[in-house]
């Protein structure tokens, strides 16, 4: 049975494959122009920046040098139920220098569509067993996001071995450059 967790929780993930799957809604009719809202993961060294420009998992690089990171492409318009977006991670062949995963969430043109995380709802970043289905941990977004164009929804790190997710939550309004910018 999956733990639903709140902002800052933690929670041991104890599967060697997981998948990371991402899920939204928006609301069209605000701006008159659909959301494409993208998911990009940051894999970090001990020093928190990104191992290599390699280690930067988006729609532009859909995986991991060592292949143990590997994302689904990119969702246009979040319709449907279930996950829009899912990235697939392999603990067992992750690079040794990877020490922490961000998974962050950013609306692609934000700006220029004038959108934000408000006119989001239903978002969630989920864990689930990759070889049995099992879900392991859900953590739901529910916090307004009115001027926030990009979202950290959590964060996977290795402490002493063991492998956990952090529920994050945390929101800024300059999208995926300053993230990047942070990590590089």
């Amino acid at each position: 049975m999956a733990i639903n967790l709140q902002k800052g929780q933690r929670e041991n993930i104890n599967a060697p494959k997981f998948t990371v799957g991402l899920g939204w809604d928006t609301n069209n009719t605000s701006t008159g122009t659909g959301f494409d809202l993208d998911a990009s993961l940051f894999l970090l060294d001990e020093n928190k920046k990104l191992v290599s420009d390699n280690h930067f998992i988006f729609y532009n690089n859909l995986e991991s040098p060592d292949k143990a990171v590997i994302h689904s492409g990119d969702n246009l318009t979040g319709d449907g139920n279930g996950d829009d977006e899912q990235i697939k991670i392999d603990l067992t062949k992750i690079d040794d220098a990877v020490k922490e995963i961000t998974v962050v969430v950013t609306i692609h043109e934000a700006e220029s569509r004038k959108q934000n995380f408000g006119q989001v709802r239903n978002s969630f970043i989920r864990i689930f067993n990759t070889e049995t289905n099992e879900e392991i941990l859900k953590y739901e977004l529910d916090e307004d996001f009115s001027i926030e164009t990009a979202v950290e929804f959590g964060r996977i790190y290795n402490r002493n071995g063991e492998w956990k997710f952090e529920a994050v939550g945390s929101g800024q309004r300059d999208g995926l450059d300053k993230f990047v910018s942070i990590y590089q």
